[in-house]
Protein backbone atom coordinates (compact mmCIF):
# COMPACT_ATOMS: atom_id res chain seq x y z
CA UNK A 1 0.00 0.00 0.00
CA UNK A 2 1.58 3.19 -1.13
CA UNK A 3 0.19 6.58 -0.22
CA UNK A 4 1.64 9.70 -1.63
CA UNK A 5 0.83 12.62 0.49
CA UNK A 6 2.81 15.56 1.57
CA UNK A 7 1.54 15.31 5.17
CA UNK A 8 3.90 13.14 7.30
CA UNK A 9 1.24 12.60 10.01
CA UNK A 10 -1.15 11.17 7.43
CA UNK A 11 1.57 8.86 6.12
CA UNK A 12 2.34 7.67 9.67
CA UNK A 13 -1.36 7.04 10.39
CA UNK A 14 -1.73 5.07 7.19
CA UNK A 15 1.34 3.05 8.04
CA UNK A 16 -0.03 2.23 11.50
CA UNK A 17 -3.39 1.13 10.08
CA UNK A 18 -1.64 -1.12 7.57
CA UNK A 19 0.55 -2.66 10.27
CA UNK A 20 -2.44 -3.36 12.48
CA UNK A 21 -4.31 -4.95 9.58
CA UNK A 22 -1.39 -7.29 8.95
CA UNK A 23 -1.15 -8.22 12.63
CA UNK A 24 -4.86 -8.98 12.86
CA UNK A 25 -4.77 -11.05 9.70
CA UNK A 26 -1.77 -13.04 10.98
CA UNK A 27 -3.38 -13.76 14.35
CA UNK A 28 -6.55 -15.13 12.78
CA UNK A 29 -8.85 -12.42 14.00
CA UNK A 30 -9.98 -9.63 11.87
CA UNK A 31 -12.15 -6.57 11.94
CA UNK A 32 -15.81 -7.21 12.57
CA UNK A 33 -17.63 -8.08 9.37
CA UNK A 34 -20.70 -5.94 10.00
CA UNK A 35 -21.10 -2.73 8.11
CA UNK A 36 -20.76 0.45 10.12
CA UNK A 37 -24.09 2.12 10.88
CA UNK A 38 -22.81 5.68 11.02
CA UNK A 39 -25.53 6.66 13.44
CA UNK A 40 -28.39 5.30 11.28
CA UNK A 41 -30.79 2.74 12.65
CA UNK A 42 -32.95 0.33 10.77
CA UNK A 43 -36.69 0.76 11.05
CA UNK A 44 -38.14 -2.60 11.80
CA UNK A 45 -38.69 -5.11 14.53
CA UNK A 46 -36.00 -4.88 17.11
CA UNK A 47 -34.78 -7.79 19.12
CA UNK A 48 -35.92 -7.64 22.73
CA UNK A 49 -33.26 -8.74 25.17
CA UNK A 50 -34.28 -11.67 27.34
CA UNK A 51 -35.44 -10.69 30.82
CA UNK A 52 -32.55 -10.68 33.22
CA UNK A 53 -32.75 -13.05 36.12
CA UNK A 54 -32.04 -11.61 39.53
CA UNK A 55 -28.65 -12.53 40.92
CA UNK A 56 -28.70 -15.37 43.42
CA UNK A 57 -29.10 -14.34 47.05
CA UNK A 58 -25.78 -13.57 48.67
CA UNK A 59 -24.61 -16.21 51.04
CA UNK A 60 -23.94 -15.14 54.64
CA UNK A 61 -20.19 -14.89 55.15
CA UNK A 62 -19.22 -14.98 58.83
CA UNK A 63 -15.83 -13.38 58.17
CA UNK A 64 -14.27 -10.46 59.97
CA UNK A 65 -15.23 -7.89 57.33
CA UNK A 66 -18.86 -9.03 57.37
CA UNK A 67 -19.02 -8.85 61.17
CA UNK A 68 -17.49 -5.36 61.15
CA UNK A 69 -20.12 -4.33 58.61
CA UNK A 70 -22.86 -5.53 60.95
CA UNK A 71 -21.28 -3.53 63.78
CA UNK A 72 -21.22 -0.35 61.69
CA UNK A 73 -24.89 -0.93 60.79
CA UNK A 74 -25.77 -1.09 64.52
CA UNK A 75 -23.53 1.85 65.51
CA UNK A 76 -26.20 4.62 65.29
CA UNK A 77 -28.41 2.74 67.76
CA UNK A 78 -25.52 2.11 70.20
CA UNK A 79 -24.06 5.61 70.39
CA UNK A 80 -25.95 8.55 71.81
CA UNK A 81 -26.99 11.21 69.31
CA UNK A 82 -24.38 13.85 68.57
CA UNK A 83 -25.29 17.24 69.99
CA UNK A 84 -24.97 20.47 68.07
CA UNK A 85 -22.32 22.96 69.19
CA UNK A 86 -25.05 25.19 70.64
CA UNK A 87 -26.49 22.35 72.73
CA UNK A 88 -23.03 21.46 73.97
CA UNK A 89 -22.33 25.05 75.03
CA UNK A 90 -25.70 25.23 76.85
CA UNK A 91 -24.86 22.03 78.74
CA UNK A 92 -21.42 23.34 79.70
CA UNK A 93 -22.73 26.70 80.88
CA UNK A 94 -25.42 24.95 82.93
CA UNK A 95 -22.77 22.76 84.58
CA UNK A 96 -20.27 25.58 85.15
CA UNK A 97 -22.26 27.57 87.67
CA UNK A 98 -20.12 29.94 89.72
CA UNK A 99 -18.98 28.14 92.85
CA UNK A 100 -16.68 28.81 95.79
CA UNK A 101 -14.83 26.47 98.10
CA UNK A 102 -15.31 27.17 101.81
CA UNK A 103 -13.69 25.63 104.88
CA UNK A 104 -15.20 24.99 108.31
CA UNK A 105 -16.68 22.17 110.34
CA UNK A 106 -20.22 20.91 110.12
CA UNK A 107 -21.31 17.59 111.65
CA UNK A 108 -22.92 15.02 109.34
CA UNK A 109 -26.15 13.79 110.95
CA UNK A 110 -26.96 10.08 110.78
CA UNK A 111 -29.56 9.11 108.20
CA UNK A 112 -32.29 6.49 108.76
CA UNK A 113 -29.95 3.69 107.66
CA UNK A 114 -27.23 4.75 110.14
CA UNK A 115 -24.85 6.27 107.56
CA UNK A 116 -23.72 9.90 107.86
CA UNK A 117 -25.61 12.39 105.63
CA UNK A 118 -22.82 14.74 104.57
CA UNK A 119 -24.90 16.51 101.89
CA UNK A 120 -26.98 18.09 104.63
CA UNK A 121 -23.79 19.06 106.52
CA UNK A 122 -22.28 20.60 103.35
CA UNK A 123 -25.48 22.60 102.80
CA UNK A 124 -25.33 23.83 106.43
CA UNK A 125 -21.65 24.81 106.09
CA UNK A 126 -22.35 26.75 102.86
CA UNK A 127 -25.44 28.44 104.32
CA UNK A 128 -23.36 29.61 107.29
CA UNK A 129 -21.11 31.41 104.76
CA UNK A 130 -24.03 33.01 102.87
CA UNK A 131 -24.48 30.49 100.03
CA UNK A 132 -27.55 28.47 99.09
CA UNK A 133 -26.25 24.89 98.84
CA UNK A 134 -23.05 22.88 98.73
CA UNK A 135 -21.30 19.63 97.96
CA UNK A 136 -18.93 17.99 100.37
CA UNK A 137 -15.27 18.06 99.28
CA UNK A 138 -13.45 16.83 102.40
CA UNK A 139 -14.65 15.05 105.51
CA UNK A 140 -13.02 13.99 108.75
CA UNK A 141 -14.10 11.09 110.92
CA UNK A 142 -13.25 10.36 114.55
CA UNK A 143 -14.31 7.67 116.96
CA UNK A 144 -15.76 9.00 120.24
CA UNK A 145 -16.06 6.65 123.16
CA UNK A 146 -17.54 6.95 126.63
CA UNK A 147 -15.27 6.92 129.68
CA UNK A 148 -16.51 3.40 130.47
CA UNK A 149 -14.09 1.94 127.90
CA UNK A 150 -11.19 3.16 130.09
CA UNK A 151 -12.23 1.00 133.09
CA UNK A 152 -9.68 -1.80 133.40
CA UNK A 153 -11.09 -5.30 132.87
CA UNK A 154 -14.44 -4.09 131.50
CA UNK A 155 -15.69 -5.74 128.30
CA UNK A 156 -16.30 -3.26 125.48
CA UNK A 157 -19.90 -3.13 124.25
CA UNK A 158 -21.09 -2.15 120.71
CA UNK A 159 -22.76 1.08 121.89
CA UNK A 160 -19.74 2.32 123.93
CA UNK A 161 -18.24 4.15 120.90
CA UNK A 162 -19.59 5.97 117.87
CA UNK A 163 -17.99 7.46 114.75
CA UNK A 164 -18.62 11.16 114.17
CA UNK A 165 -18.12 12.56 110.67
CA UNK A 166 -17.76 16.25 109.88
CA UNK A 167 -17.50 18.16 106.60
CA UNK A 168 -14.32 20.25 106.63
CA UNK A 169 -14.62 21.84 103.18
CA UNK A 170 -17.42 22.18 100.67
CA UNK A 171 -18.05 23.58 97.20
CA UNK A 172 -20.80 26.17 97.57
CA UNK A 173 -23.16 27.63 94.94
CA UNK A 174 -25.80 30.35 94.95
Amino acid sequence: MMVRSGNPVLRLGTLIVAALSLLLAASGTGWPQSAPTLGLQEQGPQAVPPPSTPPPAREENPGLINEMGKLFDKLPSILPPIKSPGETMNDLSRLAKPSTMVSGRSACPLSSNGAPDCKLAADQLCQSKGYKEGKSLNTDSAEKCSAKVLIPGRQRKPDDCRTDTVVTSALCQN
